[in-house]
């Protein structure tokens, strides 16, 4: 099961920041709690972060995302931030399809 998560900052030295910084961290803390992370982005020209990750099939992602922000891991990751610089986080989950590649 895939998730695509967007990450709205209050600017982009802000989500650069996020990127740099703390998402580095992330990539170590999530594998723990069975999130599996596929890639991590920046959107051009505005103040967001994009990622794209992965659950196991059938698990209740909300009860992860909770043990996951309340956990040390969490709090180590995101030592350092200002969480005002945090404006929101969306998510939309996704179903895999699969398609030939165009030629």
């Amino acid at each position: 099961m895939f998730q695509l998560r967007t990450y709205t900052l209050a600017n982009q030295e802000a989500a650069q920041t996020y990127l740099s910084i703390h998402w580095k961290r992330h990539l170590e803390s999530l594998p723990r709690f069975g999130v599996k992370v596929h890639g991590v982005f920046s959107v051009k020209d505005k103040a967001q972060v994009v990622a794209l990750v992965s659950y196991q099939e059938g698990v209740n992602i909300s009860e992860i995302d909770d043990a996951y922000m309340k956990s040390p891991e969490f709090r180590s990751d995101m030592d350092g931030f200002d969480i005002k610089n945090m404006k929101g986080v969306d998510t939309i989950l996704l179903e895999a399809a699969y398609f030939p590649c165009v030629k």
